[in-house]
Parts: structure tokens; sequence; C-alpha cells
């Protein structure tokens, strides 16, 4: 078993319980420092202690294996009062003996708590066309996207599809997304309010779009530069929102307004950018004809200057050597969408490529073209999709690109993705036994690997037990499932 039984004398065990974050007596001790990392706790501070399995990662385990990560069969995470990592300890059992027989602990014995899961790329208004049938990318953006597209205008439309967006992710364990918002600048505004009411880590941005699209979703160069600008003054590093310039892709972007995109980025360094890249064959060859000046598509968007560490593109199925290359050289990232690849009859994305040409990935949800908001699910389909490229995805692989390899690619490693010392305490506790199929399956499991590959490949939402944002209790499914 991953964990041990926690004897019912050894401690006062609390359950957490919505809408208030569990109740932890207030503890002051020494917190012991960790053989690689300075410990960041100041001992006069209060901590909250949360007993678990717990799994994290340093690195990439398929490159340093073993060292790669942490994984405590019975661990305590410790979270100070501001929300931070203390750390973890690997040994639960002596840990405790050190603390009063009174003291308070949050006890998910039985569960796995793993660093808050990451998305890097999402369309927040298209939660409401998920499961739209039969059209590949072009005419599923005409039929289905952009008629859903044009109620975002409206504020109150918006924020609560915002709500209901934002507390779906939390459900499925995310707690940190790039996220497109519409065209409408009234869509970010929305879904910054309702992140920032929720204290949640996002990224978000006003899709820049004039042309190739209905009048009543087209803005202009100058409206998606004034309105883009006005959000980042408003929103971006502002408590832990932050900002992304969006052109949606070449095909909807005038020359002028990419240039304006740019002017962007250059104006705030420290902004992201994304859009969407080489997803469709037919969409390559229209960009083609729309620019058939430059090299290829990955050109058209460095010609404008929107190439660079902090910019993601989604997809990038059909790249060619030559984007390769100046991905690796500019250190852009790709957005592997398995679940949208395949919905919408994409292609399959050769992730062995890209880690053979050195160039930096991500995995994403892709909703609406995906067809779920669980990083559980989608790594299933990426599972999938490397098996039809003739190779295996380890499910320590897997979750490593879901938290801290998205962190890396996010350039937020420094504040998500792991439980290091000093990290936002945005967390995830999973159950084994989400369901009475994962139940039975998981008695079967002998060893971590084949415990986190069942969990993967059966997991959605069910096995989400809690959700925590900044060491406080955003959703916990038992409850929720009562209200």
């Amino acid at each position: 078993h991953l964990i041990n039984s926690l004897h019912a004398n050894d401690h006062l065990l609390v359950r957490p319980t919505l809408p208030t974050s569990p109740k932890i007596l207030v503890l002051r001790t020494p917190f012991r420092q960790h053989d690689d990392n300075t410990s960041y706790r100041n001992p006069n501070m209060t901590t909250s202690y949360f007993r678990s399995s717990i799994l994290h990662f340093h690195s990439d385990p398929d490159i340093d294996g073993d060292k790669a990560y942490t994984f405590a069969a019975d661990g305590i995470l410790t979270v100070d009062e501001q929300g931070k990592v203390v750390g973890v300890e690997e040994d639960a059992a002596t840990f405790l003996e050190s603390l009063s027989d009174q003291s308070s602990v949050t006890d998910y014995s039985g569960y796995l708590i793993i660093p808050g899961m990451i998305d890097t790329h999402i369309h927040f208004p298209q939660v409401e066309i998920i499961a739209s049938f039969g059209e590949q990318l072009l005419d599923w953006l005409n039929n289905y996207t952009f008629p859903c597209e044009g109620q975002y205008k409206d504020p109150v439309y918006a924020k609560e599809r915002a709500d209901f967006f934002l507390q779906e992710l939390l459900r499925n364990g995310t707690t940190t997304a790039l996220v497109f918002a519409s065209v409408h600048k009234e869509s970010a505004q929305a879904f910054f309010e309702a992140s920032a009411a929720r204290n949640t880590r996002m990224i978000c941005g006003k899709v820049m779009m004039d042309r190739n699209a209905p009048d009543f979703l087209c803005d202009t160069p100058q409206s998606s530069y004034d309105d883009s600008k006005a959000l980042i003054e408003e929103w971006h590093e502002k408590g832990r929102q932050l900002y992304a310039v969006t052109p949606r892709f070449a095909i909807t972007s005038t020359a002028e307004q990419l240039e304006l995109a740019g002017k962007l980025v250059e104006e705030y360094p420290t902004v992201y950018m994304q859009t969407h890249i080489s997803e469709n064959v037919k969409e390559v060859a229209f960009v083609k004809e729309l620019f058939p000046e430059r090299l290829d598509y990955l050109d058209v968007y460095d010609h404008y200057n929107l190439l660079g560490p902090r910019s993601v593109f989604a997809h990038g199925i059909h790249l060619t050597a030559r984007e390769h290359q100046r991905f690796r050289e500019t250190r852009s990232s790709v957005s592997f969408c398995p679940t949208s690849n395949l919905f919408l009859g994409s292609g399959l994305l050769k992730i062995d490529e890209l880690e053979r040409e050195q160039v930096i990935y991500s995995v994403a949800t892709d909703v609406g073209g995906g067809t779920s908001m669980s990083m559980l699910q989608t790594l299933n389909e990426a599972y999938k999709v490397n098996q039809l490229n003739g190779k295996a995805l380890s499910p320590l692989k897997s979750l490593y690109l879901a938290t801290l390899g998205n962190a890396q690619s996010l350039q937020l490693q420094d504040k998500i993705g792991n439980f290091a010392p000093g990290r936002e305490a945005d967390f995830v506790v999973l159950d084994f036994n989400g369901t009475p199929l994962m139940k039975m399956r998981h008695t079967k499991c002998k060893t971590l690997n084949e415990k986190l590959f069942s969990m993967i490949i059966m997991g959605d939402d069910r096995a989400v037990k809690a959700t925590y944002v900044m060491g406080k209790l955003a959703h916990d499914r038992d409850t929720t499932a009562e209200e």
C-alpha cells in the first residue's frame, strides 16, 4: 500500500469542509531543514499540516530517473499562514511524534497529494461547445466557436461562464491555466475578476482577431492594441493574475494587427504570448496563401517578434525542421493538445521528435476542441497518441509534465509546479478509489508506477478528492456532491 494506517489514538484528525478552510490547530514548532533545499519557514509562523502520500518532481524523470522526484508513502506537506510551502516530511509518524498530543492535522491518509495541475492551452468561452459533432478545425470554428463566442460581449454572461469555468478547473484539479478569452475586452475582464476572487494563478488574454471571422467578432488592429494594453495595465502581475497577448492565429490577424501584438510584447517584456500553429494541414496551406512572402507558418510570427521564452504555440503537429530550429533558438514552446487533436482529426504530435529537436513542450486540454477539462484524461489521451507513434509515455513523465514540466514551460517554476520551500501551495488530493472500477483495479496494483498509471487512464474529476489554492480548500468533491 502507498500509505500506512494512521492509528486513531495518535492525533486528533480533522476532515476538511467547505466553504471555510480546514480547522488546523496553530502550532509553533521548528521545521527540519531538507538536504536539497533551505527551509522556508520562519519558526514563529503558524503552519498547516496535511498527511497523505505525496509525490512531486524536481526534474524530468526520463532524464534523472528516481532522482527526479520525491515520493513519500506516508508524508506531511507543511504550509505556512501565507499559503506558501514550508516543505515535505517523508516520515509522517516520526514527524508527528514531535508535535503536541493535542495537535490537529488534516488527514488524507489513503489519498495522494500532488502539486496543482497546470493547463497550458484552453478557451474559457468554448466550454459550452465541448463535444460538438463532426467537423475539422476551420469548419468547427465557423459553425460552433464563432457563434458561441459572440455571447461574451455581455459582461453578465461572461461573468457567469467565467465562474463556471474556474470551478470546473478546480473540480478537475487544475489550479493554473493559460486561457483564451473571446475577442471582447469584457470577457477577459470577467475572467480576471473571477480568478482574483478565488486567488488562482491564471494567465489570460483577450483574443486579437480582425479578419476571416464574422463581423460581430472582429476588432481592429488599434482597438485590439488599446484593449489589450488596458487589460495589461489593470491585471498583469496584480496579485496572481498574468496577461497573455493573444492573436488567435495568423489566419484571423492582419499584418497590422500582428505588428501591434509584437509591440505589446516589446512594451511589456514579462507578458506572455499565446496563439495557434500548424494544427491542421488546411490551416497551414491557408496561412501560406495569406503570407506568401514568409518562409513558413512560424516565420509569420517570428517576423512580428512574437517568439520567446514566454511564447506558447498550441498544437505544432505539422512543423518543419526549420521551425523546430527556431523554436529551439528562441526557447518558445509547443502546447500538446491530444484530446483536441484526436477529436478534430488534426493529427498525431510526435513529442519524441520535439525532444530530439530540443523543442520545449507542455500538455494541455484545449477545451472546447478538447473533450475534457481533466488533465488526467488529457494524459490518458497523450499516452494513446504516443502509442500510435510507437512510443510509451510513462506515468511519472506524464505527471511531471502536468505539474513541474508545464510550470517550467511557462517560466513559473519558481512559483508553482512542485513542493520546494517557498512555492505557492496549490495542490490536489487524488483518490485512487474514485470509482468502483478504479477501486477494484487499485487492489491489483503493486508498484507506484502501476498505481499512477491506473489513475491516469481511469481518472477524471471523480478522482479529485480536493483542490487547494494557496493552502486553502477551494473544492471538495464529497461536500460539493452533497450540496
